[in-house]
């Protein structure tokens, strides 16, 4: 009986220390190890790629934002956004729903429309879409082409939280920008130049423009 009852505390003793030791392992030390490497070697990206403007964090470098002018009515729900054209314009963010919590980007989770390819609704939205860019886009002295419009410019994309834009896209809509913002369009190409990153050691992915980087230094050149 006495052997069973020490057999037992000992089991028990030893169990509750690996609980101990591993809970000081894997809970403590091993989450600030992973911690203090990340702020030490990579400090942007383990703070989420904050992007600041004027000393305040304004967005991320990963998450897209919408630019549009504030609602006639605030209480209309049901009220189409209308994008500013002051500035330049995502990919739309169709995703799978609205919140009210981030505003800048109506979504409740990451997602895509999941829609077919075939789908009516999706069909029209892209129809719309593209209509409403050469629309938008199209000024006294530059008329876009219909079939200059890629593909970005009418789908969301897979997460629906794409940050980034293709050149195409952007310099698409110089004209407009400088236009609307009474700058010269050179000015504004050189602007898009200089914000477009290129392949990653350059064979992989595609180039691309985060447009709140690009509208950020839109903002600079505006201001001057």
């Amino acid at each position: 009986m006495n052997n069973s009852v020490t057999n037992t505390g000992r089991l028990l003793w030893a169990g509750l220390r690996a609980l101990i030791v591993l809970t000081i392992v894997c809970g403590v030390i091993y989450p600030l190890a992973v911690t203090g490497i990340a702020q030490l070697a990579f400090n942007d990206k383990a703070n989420g790629s904050e992007i600041k403007s004027g000393g305040k964090v304004v967005g991320s470098e990963l998450i897209g934002q919408t630019y549009n002018l504030p609602k006639k009515n605030p209480n209309d729900a049901e009220e189409a956004a209308r994008p500013d054209l002051h500035w330049f314009q995502p990919r739309p963010s169709n995703g799978l729903g609205a919140n009210t919590l981030n505003t800048q980007y109506q979504l409740i989770i990451s997602g895509a429309t999941n829609l077919s390819g075939d789908n009516d609704k999706l069909i029209q939205q892209v129809k719309d879409a593209k209509a409403a860019v050469v629309k938008d886009n199209s000024t006294a002295t530059y008329k876009v082409d219909p079939s200059d419009v890629p593909a970005e410019a009418v789908t969301s994309s897979g997460s629906g939280l794409d940050p980034d834009i293709s050149p195409d896209y952007a310099k698409l809509q110089v004209h407009r920008v400088a236009e609307v913002n009474h700058l010269d369009v050179k000015q504004v190409e050189k602007l898009v130049a200089d914000n477009t990153t290129g392949r990653i050691l350059g064979f992989i992915g595609e180039p691309r423009v985060n447009v709140l980087k690009l509208n950020i230094a839109l903002k600079s050149l505006v201001a001057k």
